[in-house]
């Protein structure tokens, strides 16, 4: 090889670091930020790092949920005296959003359940049937939150009169649901009048038990506050 080959190479060579160099340099320059912490596309530097982050970084803020709210719920699935038993579980729907603050904690339809502390059948002679419920979790965000709130009993007040009774208990109900006119097995019972009151179709049936229809309407009242993180 001669020596005008291998200059020409060695120029070659000198040419290509060059340039390379020089591309690495610009970049650093055009991303690096300046002064005042933008970079010469104009953009900020925790912008980039944000949008990097794909939104980790995103910021949330504790929500507390205080004692006394409603949280109204739509039955599942159908409850009675006697086709229920204690400890049993339930599922629920929310009908109406739990907002605090102007922040939404839980949306409407997120799924509930509960639990039915207590289901006497109604005897032939003098026992009246009675039913008592509560709410135990909510799912927020994916994830099931226990919950405590007060029970509501239903219970029926003798066996002259096809009335229910329905016990607060901490709950948003307290109004005495009457008999709508009708006879034998099945007999309807109207829904509960007054401020909270929401069952809907409640019904007696056979020695006179009680009956919580799927999609009956039922307002709780929270007994214990909770506190779950929300976007901000």
């Amino acid at each position: 090889m001669n020596m005008r080959n291998i200059s020409s190479i060695w120029l070659a060579s000198f040419l290509l670091l060059a340039l390379t160099l020089g591309g690495c340099s610009k970049s650093a320059e055009e991303t690096a930020p300046d002064a005042t912490g933008k970079d010469a596309t104009g953009k900020s530097a925790s912008g980039r790092d944000a949008k990097k982050g794909g939104g980790l970084f995103s910021s949330t803020k504790p929500v507390t949920v205080p004692e006394g709210t409603a949280i109204a719920v739509v039955l599942d699935q159908a409850l009675s005296t006697n086709g229920s038993h204690s400890g049993e579980e339930f599922a629920a729907t929310l009908s109406e959003p739990i907002v605090i603050d102007g922040a939404t904690i839980a949306p409407k339809d997120a799924r509930v359940k509960g639990r039915v502390l207590e289901a006497v059948e109604s005897g032939r002679l003098q026992t009246p049937a009675k039913i008592s419920l509560t709410l135990t979790s909510i799912q927020i965000g994916g994830s099931w939150r226990d919950i405590e709130t007060g029970q509501m009993t239903l219970q029926g007040k003798s066996h002259k009169t096809r009335d229910i009774e329905i016990i607060g208990g901490g709950s948003a109900l307290g109004a005495i649901i009457g008999a709508v006119a009708g006879h034998g097995k099945g007999a309807a019972i109207g829904a509960a009048a007054g401020a909270g009151a929401g069952v809907a179709g409640a019904a007696a049936t056979g020695k006179k038990d009680i009956t919580l229809p799927a999609e009956a309407r039922l307002s709780f009242k929270l007994r214990q506050p909770f506190t779950v993180n929300v976007k901000s």
